[in-house]
């Protein structure tokens, strides 16, 4: 499995989307503030942290206010990672008041979705105690996955397979339609393709069916219950487990136990709630 480290993203992976949300937004213009605002008028502007979080999509904010003002001053006070509490402020802006009231929302909703991941990642990180790795899936918004895996390695997550061409998972699907998981992975293996392979096993005879077969990459489905544990038994010094399915935080201790090197976790993208975030803005004279 290829992994990324965290680090500032590039900002073409995100320069195209935050267009496209102004444009979303915009229509035809900002009615209102164009009737309310003058032109030249100026201002100050901060985001606030309505709650506990882990910031994530600063990059991203930034550039919509940057679009509409290219010379908007931007004063960060946290970084894409960082902890912080109820009444933090993030960041402050500086520039013209009208581009700062119409990015506003845009800017939000990318910085309190990306930031609800890295909070909810940070936690299940935090339940993992160091000893399971905390993966991600491919349960991402349509056209944003870049950016929420940036606010998963934000968290501390872990990113599983980016794109189809990342790696081998044969799962039940594939090996039922290539009439079972020895004959999957016997046509993977003949296609020659070099990739990490990995195959999801359902039940124990699955397991023992894929580690027959030499596969060193296992994806159990948490449907296994009782039989997670064994399987994990049984692969030490085999194969790397990877459990997935009905994971929550609650369950972390469990699933740790089960002596598992990984833990894939599709809530940390498709169900994260959108963090409190607050734009105050004065004017300036």
């Amino acid at each position: 499995m290829k992994t990324e480290p965290f680090g500032p993203l590039d900002p073409a992976l995100y320069r195209e989307i935050v267009r496209r949300a102004l444009a979303e937004d915009l229509g035809w213009g900002d009615v209102t503030t164009e009737s309310t605002v003058t032109g030249d008028a100026r201002a100050r502007a901060r985001i606030v942290a309505g709650g506990d979080c882990v910031v994530a999509g600063l990059d991203v904010a930034e550039e919509a206010f940057r679009q509409l003002d290219p010379a908007v001053v931007v004063m960060r006070n946290v970084d894409d990672g960082q902890a912080c509490a109820v009444g933090a402020t993030l960041c402050t802006l500086d520039g013209r008041a009208a581009p700062l009231l119409t990015a506003e929302r845009t800017a939000l909703n990318f910085l309190q979705r990306l930031s609800g991941i890295a909070t909810m990642t940070r936690r299940f990180v935090e339940a993992s105690r160091g000893q399971i790795v905390v993966l991600d899936t491919r349960r991402t918004t349509p056209t944003l996955r870049a950016l929420e895996r940036f606010a998963v390695r934000a968290g501390g997550g872990t990113n599983h397979r980016v794109t189809l061409d990342d790696g081998l998972l044969v799962t039940r699907s594939h090996a039922a339609l290539a009439g079972g998981i020895r004959h999957a992975v016997g046509r993977v293996r003949a296609v020659g393709l070099g990739l990490p392979l990995e195959v999801e096993v359902a039940s124990l005879e699955e397991a023992e069916e894929a580690l027959d077969a030499g596969v060193t990459r296992l994806f159990i489905d948490e449907g296994c219950g009782s039989a997670a544990a064994e399987i994990v038994r049984r692969a030490k010094g085999r194969a790397r487990v990877a459990v997935y399915g009905r994971v929550t935080l609650d369950r972390m201790a469990e699933l740790v136990a089960t002596g598992a090197d990984f833990v894939s976790v599709g809530a940390l993208t498709d169900s994260a709630p959108a963090v409190d975030l607050r734009f105050e803005i004065e004017w300036v004279p």
